[in-house]
């Protein structure tokens, strides 16, 4: 091993050279492994209640809320009897406490998944190290907990080291993504050493080598050179600084902890890897479960690009024959002359003839150059480089023949960034359910939840999107089969679980909307079970909705002046003392708009990093927030710095969004509306997420404003994704989101002045305290 400062579970070994790699104990820990089995061990360990009743108690002005302790409950009975539950969890419920307390009286380490860095942080630095402080004298014990990310956010060592080699044949002389040209100005170079050259001092200091704790932090380009991705990294017993590696100790960290915290798409991958990368679990919560589906569709997702060939072939040509290298670049420009011909968007007839000719030269270019390189061995001179080049040669090859084989399952689009002019050859797969199916719930219970799960009550269709209803290939696993044996048992959800939709109760929690759904057995053996605990949140008292139906369709005669609307609704909400985030398609436009009418400071995503933006306007009054989809999520806004949520079209996924599109025409083609079965599911758990941004606790009041006139006129359209929506408005009829019949048209007498004709403008004591609406 290479000299390097170590430390190993809190003690230093210094050693000439000067790195320290850290292989450092959970966080949080305190004791042994033999300590912490003994605990668990014990008959009169606390149940998951009791953890939480002590974990809620830690909480400053912490009570105890009904639909969090029905989620703790049911997560510990799913645990018992092996069934995989679904739980949809409003906003303000305190599930974060709910699925953590209930894990700590699980034998072995839980695995809890987040799709946003937003809630990984929020675990990390407060919940966690709350909930350990909280029910340390019930375990007699500080529960551990682990962070645990994809291998590239780590530094590497091995990299860093040859990091100056790298520059010239990969970096210096490569146009970055970004600018468009190809062409690379010389100052360049001198930025990238300094920011090398910082990363090697940090390296002297950082206990984790994680990039989230660079501060300040370095572009992408810069990091690509000192990350290692997992397909490039030879493992620890062959890499000279193995024992030093920051990704490995994060590994030994998360194997030691009773709790560890990733990400949906580092679990993606861990799932098509063979489930080596996350330690083995019992139970896995998945956070934020609306966005699983994707995630995986993009770890499975590959590219061929012309750029990725030419610098694969420069990486690898000190390894090949001269012949051997020239037939990888001659496939990188044949792929570059396919790709101009081809036009933009899904490939529904076959690759054309340019295209094929290109993955197939491309598919023998890289067969012969890995039987040049051939097998990585322990005393070649340079394993780590030798590793890169056979990985990324790999994956050419594999990408291309799985383009060439055009399997049914597969969909193949060209892309085009419209800034950069870069275009590439993509292929994912049509439908995730059938992995997730196969790898996702074998032998562990999987609790999956988030805000918006169920759709018009029900979960068939996040269900089926799991693939909860889809019969993985082949005979089931004997854990499948014991699964599937518990599930044939009645199922065992509280009577408060079972009951039908109501009003919920006092504190304004729901339950699930049908009991058929509270316990099911698919076709696959699969045992799963569904909840809604609603939300403590009283909507109707604390929010308005306002439908503009008076404006045109999207795309009808008109439209245009949807963003002079979206422009206005900002200026007079500010007129009326409101704080507005709005989320526009077209935001550039409607911003410049604004920015052009008034002298408000307008915050536009895009222009600054999305951390920094929302901070500054939680802090800055007087502001303006124009943002597009990541908006819709994770961003946390409470109290008056955000009372106007403007929506100006519904989120329906692009016509031409290859996957999207795919998938319709999938539906389609079995006789069902791909419309109805794809986009509209799509657009209902995204307005539900940019709703949600208005009320995020008790005392918020303040209005969503619609601008797309379809949530009111087009009925079947409306009641699907109102379906999702909280209950803005009180409507004694029964006429309101989330029941039968669109949002009511009375209520633009009292909505924002979005288009005039008639509309008056929200006067600012609505703002504070908006009212019943009948």
């Amino acid at each position: 091993m290479c000299g390097r400062n170590t430390r190993l579970f809190g003690t230093d070994h210094v050693r000439p050279g000067g790195y320290r790699a850290t292989v450092t104990p959970p966080r949080t820990a305190t004791g042994t492994n033999t300590t912490r089995d003994k605990a668990r061990r014990r008959g009169d360990r606390p149940g998951g209640a009791e953890l939480l009743s002590a974990a809620v108690g830690a909480v400053p002005g912490g009570t105890a809320r009904p639909g969090q302790q029905r989620m703790a409950a049911a997560i510990e009975e799913c645990v018992a009897s092996g069934d995989h539950l679904l739980v949809q969890a409003g906003t303000g419920t305190g599930k974060s406490l709910a699925y953590l307390a209930p894990a700590l009286t699980v034998d072995g380490p839980v695995v809890v998944s987040t799709a946003t860095l937003a809630l990984q942080s929020q675990l990390v630095e407060h919940d966690l190290p709350r909930l350990a402080d909280a029910v340390e004298p019930l375990l007699r014990r500080r529960p551990t907990f682990a962070v645990l990310k994809g291998r590239h956010h780590y530094l590497c060592l091995a990299r860093l080291e040859n990091s100056t080699a790298d520059e010239p044949e990969d970096t210096l002389f490569d146009a970055p993504a970004e600018r468009p040209g190809g062409t690379r100005w010389l100052g360049e170079a001198g930025r990238l050493g300094k920011q090398i050259q910082r990363l090697r001092d940090w390296a002297l200091e950082t206990d984790t080598g994680d990039r989230d704790e660079l501060d300040p932090g370095v572009d992408d380009q810069t990091w690509r050179l000192v990350s290692m991705p997992a397909r490039e990294c030879v493992g620890a017993s062959r890499c000279p600084y193995g024992a030093e590696c920051f990704a490995e100790a994060s590994r030994a960290r998360a194997r030691e902890a009773d709790i560890v915290v990733t990400n949906h798409s580092l679990l993606a991958v861990d799932m098509l890897a063979g489930r080596h990368i996350v330690p083995p679990h019992r139970l896995l919560v998945v956070d934020e479960a609306h966005e699983l589906a994707d995630r995986v569709s993009s770890a499975a997702q590959a590219e061929l690009t012309p750029e990725l060939i030419d610098r694969s072939a420069r990486r690898a040509r000190p390894l090949l024959r001269p012949e051997t290298a020239e037939a990888l670049t001659a496939s990188g420009d044949a792929l570059a002359v396919g790709l101009a011909e081809a036009p933009v968007g899904r490939i529904t007839s076959g690759l054309p003839g340019p295209l094929r000719e290109a993955c197939t030269l491309l598919d023998a270019a890289t067969r012969s150059a890995l039987d040049s390189i051939g097998d990585v061995k322990a005393d070649d001179p340079d394993p780590v480089r030798k590793q890169q080049a056979k990985a990324v040669l790999d994956e050419l090859s594999t990408t291309a023949q799985r383009l060439l084989e055009e399997a049914e399952h597969d969909v193949a689009w060209v892309e085009r960034n419209d800034v950069t002019g870069r275009r590439a050859l993509v292929v994912a797969p049509l439908s995730v359910a059938g992995t997730l199916a196969t790898h996702l719930y074998d032998e562990r219970t999987v609790v999956a939840t988030s805000a918006t799960l169920a759709l018009g009550g029900r979960f068939d269709t996040v269900a089926r999107a799991l693939g909860l209803d889809s019969p993985p290939p082949g005979p089931p696993s004997p854990a499948a089969a014991a699964l599937a044996e518990a599930a044939r048992r009645p199922a065992a959800l509280t009577e408060d679980a079972r009951r039908p939709a109501g009003r919920g109760d006092a504190a304004g929690g729901t339950a699930p909307a049908r009991p058929e759904d509270a316990g099911t057995a698919t076709d696959s053996g699969l045992g799963w079970r569904s909840l809604d605990v609603g939300s403590p949140f009283d909507y109707p008292r604390q929010g308005i909705l306002y439908v503009a139906a008076h404006l045109p369709r999207p795309g009808r005669p008109g439209c245009r002046g949807r963003r002079g609307g979206t422009a206005r609704a900002g200026h007079r909400a500010r007129r009326a003392y409101a704080r507005p985030l709005l989320l526009a398609a077209g935001r550039a436009q409607a911003a410049e708009l604004l920015r052009a009418r008034t002298d408000l400071p307008v915050l536009l995503q895009g222009e600054e990093a999305l951390p920094l933006l929302v901070r500054r306007f939680r802090e800055e009054r007087a502001s303006c927030l124009f943002g597009v989809m990541s908006l819709w999520q994770g961003v946390d806004v409470p109290g008056d710095s955000c009372q106007l949520v403007v929506i100006d079209r519904l989120p329906f996924p692009r016509p031409d969004e290859p996957l999207a599109a795919a998938r319709a025409a999938a539906v389609d083609a079995q006789g069902g509306s791909g419309f109805a079965a794809v986009s509209v599911p799509i657009a209902a758990v995204r307005l539900a997420q940019g709703v949600g941004r208005l009320i995020r606790a008790n005392g918020d009041r303040g209005v969503v404003a619609v601008l797309d006139s379809r949530l009111e006129t087009a009925r079947g359209c409306a009641r699907s994704c109102a379906a999702r929506c909280p209950v803005l408005v009180h409507d004694p009829s029964g006429g309101g989101p989330g029941r039968p019949g669109p949002p009511r048209r009375e209520l633009s007498r009292a909505a924002l002045p979005v288009g005039g004709q008639g509309v008056h403008r929200l006067p600012a004591a609505a703002f504070a305290a908006p009212r019943h609406h009948s």
